[in-house]
């Protein structure tokens, strides 16, 4: 893709809001004229009215400081108000996309970026482009403006005193620029030292129950404090440079001012300079200094904003390779349910010899209900991801309905699959309304049918709310079992052609779990079943068993077929019935 630089890249975020970019830096250059006019006022009351005794002149002209002054500090407050509001929105809509491209990231895309670096990307370095967008708009024209403008006023002065203080600025202007040579290469370690820590935070504070049910506190607080002191130990390396500018500036403003006094001093007992212009001469050395200190700070801003625009670009430039673009059938609706895998390979690590998935061919026609085992690692989670792409095929194809469902519509498809995951994510909020994800305007009546089919009707009434219970985050106050049934119900209010169950009722217990296989069978004879479990007892009375042992399959039939033919079957089978008998 080719690299677009900061106007093009940006354009469309400040376009809406052109005016605070135009009116920013007006109102702050308005501001800074004020700088340099209100020292030549001071210098003539000292120098003509106080000289003179002249107090109509002092007051006329002092009335006039005030009103500038006055006029400055508005300016000043317009300018800032608008710098704010416009780097405010652009940086709005620049996260508002990020986080849209984020969304139509495939599994493989967030595996390569992690979820903590994508935080840190969407937020703090997009609050860092923000910062020097805002500084920016009161600075790029404001700071050159008081440096010129103090230059010219010093020179207007007096010239001799005012080369001295130009002398000044090439040298400040070399130190400023080694500076930020150093400094920029540690910006970029810094942001990504940043992503690890956001990244130990989310795990953390997600697996808290975990790790409070292990005594772990300790040991988690001793690896936060390791991720977290190099962090500090990154930041201290890319910030100690900025550091430097503020001493090395306020050396060249002592040894100039001094430099300044001297030689003014002798022209004043020569009487060629009024102690005024001494004054004014002195602040407008200040001014050319604070001028250089604001545009040195936004350079070195805008090297912290260039490396985490670097990172946001990583995330706008990266072609999401798992999409639609191309589909043939963009508007064809699943009708039926059939899934068939023809030769299908897949690997997780492109570069890597070993197949999560090996050569693997079936076919399963519409309504039925077909179970999948094997031991854990055997690709069972991976081959039926296959299915709603959440991963495209390397080799062979996968077909719904009897078309590639790269030929599909993402929409279409994946609103026609229901998958229910291992890990069962329930949000803050309502039963209701997490009901509610399966469909928005669900009546009351289709949220209770699901959840009968799903086997939690009964425990969500036995609660004082009912329907309306409170969940806590993640769904806290549920026992393991409740959730499966809720997101089992969640899924079911899609009314998909498809439903995948990914372990999901490892939690119940046999009766539910054989209580929820009837319902599927008497309820959703329309609706294409598959079922990945541990148990045989929950995939035995299965029109169809998938058996599979590292990403390959090496079984499939009926469950008497396969206790008669397939050994890894049966060694799951006498294994657990072993282990049941043992129980008795």
């Amino acid at each position: 893709m080719k690299k677009k630089i900061w106007f093009q890249k940006y354009k469309p975020y400040v376009k809406k809001y052109w005016y605070c970019f135009i009116l920013a830096p007006f109102f702050m250059v308005l501001e800074s004229c004020g700088e340099f006019i209100l020292p030549y006022l001071n210098a003539n009351i000292i120098d003509i009215g106080a000289a003179n005794g002249d107090i109509a002149y002092i007051v006329e002209n002092g009335v006039f400081m005030v009103l500038l002054a006055l006029a400055m500090l508005l300016f000043g407050i317009l300018g800032a108000n608008f710098a704010i509001r416009g780097s405010n929105r652009m940086t709005t809509g620049l996260r508002a996309d990020v986080f849209k491209k984020v969304q139509k990231f495939s599994f493989s895309d967030i595996d390569k970026f992690t979820t903590g670096s994508i935080i840190t990307r969407i937020t703090n370095d997009i609050t860092q482009i923000q910062n020097f967008t805002q500084t920016l708009l009161r600075g790029m024209f404001r700071s050159p403006v008081m440096l010129v403008g103090a230059v010219v006023m010093s020179f207007s002065l007096n010239s001799s005193v005012a080369w001295v203080i130009l002398a000044v600025v090439p040298l400040l202007g070399l130190a400023i620029f080694g500076i930020i040579m150093i400094t920029a290469p540690r910006y970029s370690v810094m942001q990504k030292q940043l992503d690890e820590m956001n990244t130990e935070i989310k795990e953390t504070v997600t697996n808290e129950r975990v790790i409070k049910s292990f005594v772990r506190e300790d040991f988690e607080k001793k690896k936060f404090h390791k991720v977290n002191e190099k962090l500090v130990e990154k930041s201290i390396a890319a910030l100690k440079m900025m550091i430097l500018l503020q001493p090395i500036s306020a050396l060249a403003i002592n040894v100039t001012t001094l430099a300044v006094i001297w030689l003014s001093g002798k022209q004043i007992m020569l009487g060629t300079m009024e102690i005024g212009t001494l004054t004014a001469l002195i602040t407008y050395l200040s001014q050319i200094l604070t001028a250089l200190n604001f545009v040195a700070m936004i350079v070195l801003q805008g090297t912290r904003a260039n490396a985490s625009d670097k990172r946001i670009s990583e995330i706008m430039n990266n072609e999401v390779l798992l999409n639609d673009d191309n589909a043939l059938y963009p508007d064809h609706e699943i009708q039926e349910g059939s899934i068939t895998f023809e030769n299908v390979s897949f690997r997780y690590y492109k570069n890597s010899q070993e197949k999560a998935l090996d050569n693997i061919s079936f076919s399963i026609t519409g309504g039925e209900l077909v179970g999948i085992i094997g031991s854990t690692g055997s690709g069972k989670s991976t081959l039926v991801s296959m299915i709603p792409r959440l991963y495209d095929v390397d080799e062979g194809r996968v077909l719904v309905d009897g078309i590639d469902v790269k030929d599909l519509s993402l929409f279409r498809l994946r609103e026609s699959v229901a998958m229910v995951l291992q890990k069962n994510v329930l949000f803050s909020g309502t039963i209701a309304e997490n009901l509610c994800w399966g469909k928005e305007d669900a009546t009351e009546e289709e949220m209770q049918r699901v959840c009968k089919i799903a086997q939690a009707d009964g425990f969500i009434r036995s609660f004082p709310n009912g329907y309306e219970t409170e969940l806590g985050q993640g769904g806290a106050n549920l026992s393991g079992g409740q959730k499966q049934r809720l997101c089992i119900a969640r899924s079911l209010l899609k009314d998909p052609k498809i439903i995948i169950l990914d372990d999901s009722t490892s939690a119940v217990d046999t009766a539910t779990d054989a209580s929820i296989r009837y319902a599927f069978r008497t309820e959703l004879p329309h609706i294409t079943k598959i079922i990945i479990a541990q148990r045989i007892n929950s995939v035995m009375d299965a029109d169809k068993i998938i058996v599979m042992d590292d990403g390959k399959i090496v079984g499939m039939g009926k469950h008497k077929d396969l206790l008669a033919s397939c050994k890894t079957y049966q060694e799951i089978y006498w294994s657990q019935k072993d282990k049941e008998e043992e129980d008795e």
